[in-house]
């Protein structure tokens, strides 16, 4: 086997300071003509075993965790799934086995490292262990992010679920360095939305949903094309007994030049009704939920805010981190564009 440079974390939501240990363990392994780098990820979080009521919400699927850590730089990203057996093992036994099973010449990790049974290992252990197991410890400074209303914070998984679950996509997106993106699947609704001429893809996903509200998005079908999206989050409060909902309005450049209303619904792109994936990458808040007085009311609200959803696609959004290991702004890394922004694309697809 091959000799590696590894991180170790649970790393969800691969933020900005998780980015910033696979850069130095790039550059470590670089440095000592290392060829692998390599991200053990524990998948599912450990206190999915231990206390399964305080599990954080997930970030991440592991498919995304995966790309997302090999695009920072990983070669390989190995999966820790938080068996009894795993959890159960002291600090030195833990890491002991890892750098055994997998030639780790060296790891890196943040300050606030905490690793084998009930987390008893830190990173002053890990520094002490690492000459008596044959490994170098390389400790990374923090990655600050400086957020739209100019505070700075931490970049943490814990800060980007925060600012999620309070609307604050932008911001979000600031800390992880990219849009937050939602893989979904798109289930059968209601199929109110395509008698009012908005029809939406209803979505089941098992990652954390931001706060009730309207965002401007970016969907992916599964051909790969990416079109602007409006996305409703949480109930709709001019439907009486309407269930909460994470869907989707799609906006698809036609050239019709029809009224939303006058338009028929038609499939996308030759896909079912149901049953496909669809990506969701949240860019921007754009309203709370409103419960109208009625469908006229609701459908000029729609009107405007698919036009809004149009406009913000088509600016770059801004992102800001400082650290070591900070994303640079200019470097496009967390920039996402629209790749169309007509506001008067065609709208479709199924409720």
């Amino acid at each position: 086997m091959l000799p590696c440079v590894a991180t170790i974390g649970v790393l969800d939501g691969v933020h900005l300071g998780h980015a910033a240990l696979v850069r130095a363990a790039r550059s470590i392994a670089n440095a000592r003509d290392i060829s692998r780098v390599v991200a053990f990820s524990f998948d599912p979080h450990p206190l999915a075993a231990l206390r399964p009521e305080s599990v954080p919400p997930r970030l991440t699927t592991w498919d995304q965790r995966e790309r997302f850590l090999r695009e920072a730089g990983a070669d390989e990203v190995i999966r820790l799934s938080p068996t009894p057996d795993l959890l159960a093992l002291d600090p030195a036994a833990f890491l002991a086995g890892i750098v055994r099973d997998h030639a780790v010449r060296a790891i890196v990790e943040g300050s606030d490292f905490r690793f084998g049974h009930k987390r008893a290992g830190d990173v002053q252990l890990l520094q002490w262990l690492a000459p008596r197991l044959g490994f170098e410890a390389h400790i990374v400074e923090p990655v600050s992010a400086t957020l739209n209303d100019h505070s700075i914070v931490r970049a943490s998984s814990t800060m980007a679920r925060w600012l999620l679950t309070n609307g604050r996509v932008a911001d979000a997106a600031i800390v992880l360095g990219r849009p937050y993106e939602l893989d979904a699947i798109v289930e059968r609704g209601d199929r109110r939305g395509r008698t009012i001429g908005f029809p939406t893809a209803n979505l089941k996903t098992d990652q954390l949903l931001p706060a009730d509200g309207v965002y401007a998005g970016l969907a992916t079908l599964p051909s790969g094309r990416t079109v602007p999206a409006a996305v409703n989050v949480g109930k709709r409060p001019t439907f009486q007994n309407a269930p909460p909902t994470l869907e989707s309005h799609l906006l698809l450049d036609t050239g019709s030049t029809h009224s939303r209303a006058a338009r028929a619904w038609a499939p996308v792109e030759n896909l079912p009704e149901y049953g496909w994936p669809l990506r969701l990458r949240l860019v921007h808040w754009l309203r709370d939920q409103i419960k109208f007085a009625s469908l006229e009311a609701l459908t000029a609200q729609l009107e405007i805010d698919c036009t809004r959803v149009a406009e913000i696609c088509s600016a770059p959004p801004r992102a800001h981190a400082r650290g070591p290991h900070a994303t640079d702004p200019s470097d496009g890394a967390a920039a996402v564009m629209c790749t169309q922004s007509n506001p008067n694309a065609t709208h479709a697809l199924r409720s």
